[in-house]
């Protein structure tokens, strides 16, 4: 493993990637696969563990009775096997997705402004997108169907996103740290809006929503899954497709204009897109903090600065990442369900001192 450029230094050729010596190749197909290994196992542990424990060979043993019934002989109860198809499988696949689209917009994020501190929740978006969801849950209903809390989370979550962009511009809050703090007023602005809205809201609905407020995956559905699963793959095969952009803009605007690359139409459209990954992922998973602003650092230690390999890796270290914390948010306090909220927060507190004092010897 070699340590790689920050976003501020990443160079935005790619063609490095095809002089790469054949055993680094070699090297990064062997993580790729460890990487995968880890994903599986840990969507397996997932699974198996909780309040009643279910044996991993029971757990693949349903899965598979399920996906090719009638090629193994079921030796289980059909209680074990709800709980393996019906709860847990859809919350693990679930946090892998909210895992993924967080990480993916964490580095694009970090890219476009140049900041290695820049995360959906920092920026105020995750705090819009929250906004239109309860507007959605406690006022105005479902009324376009159950495609009604993502659509209005991804307006929520763009108009924050552009209301960061207005107050930075009026403010002339250009530099990367201005534009953090920019984002961070505005969060708190929205929030307290949020409140409000809850604080008008049903009493009786209000305790559900002060709950998915703090992050939860315990409402994972099959039929939820689709949402999240469409958004982040069309997001993330355009992200790729733009990697090479994205590495210029971290060298800065001047250089990616003389590439030929328009510059604020660029980073404009990424922070829609943005916008649309984390205000879906909030509508299903509710507001999980600091994990687009761990996850691209820690991967860029792995992989380098380039975008083509940040992204994916990124997604997937994402996904693991979670996916973990649900595990510990189902278990530290069994049978409570903790808002995995709170162990992201714990870690990615953490992690953000860390970070800065980092920046500070640097």
């Amino acid at each position: 493993m070699r340590t790689g450029p920050t976003p501020e230094t990443a160079a935005p050729l790619a063609a490095a990637r095809a002089d790469a010596p054949p055993l680094r190749r070699s090297l990064r197909g062997g993580l790729w696969g460890l990487g995968l290994a880890v994903l599986v196992l840990s969507v397996s542990v997932a699974v198996s563990v909780g309040a009643v424990a279910i044996p991993l060979g029971t757990v693949w043993g349903v899965v598979l009775d399920r996906v090719a019934p009638g090629v193994i002989t079921p030796d289980w109860s059909a209680g074990r096997a709800n709980i393996v198809w019906e709860i847990r499988l859809p919350r693990a696949l679930l946090a892998a997705l909210v895992g993924a689209g967080l990480a993916l917009v964490g580095a694009v994020l970090q890219s476009v402004t140049r900041n290695p501190l820049a995360d959906p929740h920092l920026l105020g978006i995750s705090s819009g997108a929250a906004f239109g969801a309860i507007l959605a849950l406690l006022h105005t209903g479902l009324f376009l169907g159950a495609v009604t809390v993502p659509l209005l989370a991804f307006v929520g979550a763009l108009c924050s996103t552009l209301l960061v962009l207005a107050v930075a511009s009026f403010a002339q809050a250009t530099s990367a740290d201005r534009l953090v703090l920019t984002g961070v007023a505005v969060s708190f602005i929205v929030m307290a809006l949020a409140n409000t809205l809850i604080f008008l809201g049903d009493p009786r609905a209000a305790h559900t929503v002060v709950f998915w407020m703090l992050g939860g995956l315990g409402l994972a559905q099959w039929g939820h899954l689709i949402w999240p699963a469409a958004i982040l793959l069309g997001a993330a095969l355009w992200f790729r497709l733009v990697a090479g952009s994205l590495n210029a803009m971290t060298i800065g605007d001047e250089t990616a204009a003389t590439l030929g690359i328009p510059v604020a139409r660029f980073r404009l459209t990424c922070f829609v897109v943005a916008a649309l990954v984390t205000g879906v992922m909030v509508a299903f998973s509710g507001v999980i903090g600091f994990v687009g602003l761990m996850i691209p650092h820690i991967v860029r230690l792995v992989v380098g600065g380039d975008n083509a390999r940040v992204l994916p890796a990124s997604m997937l270290a994402g996904a693991v990442f979670l996916i973990w914390a649900d595990i510990a948010a189902r278990t530290l306090m069994r049978p409570e369900d903790m808002p995995i909220g709170i162990v992201t927060g714990l870690v990615g507190g953490a992690f953000f001192i860390w970070l800065l004092r980092r920046r500070l010897r640097g």
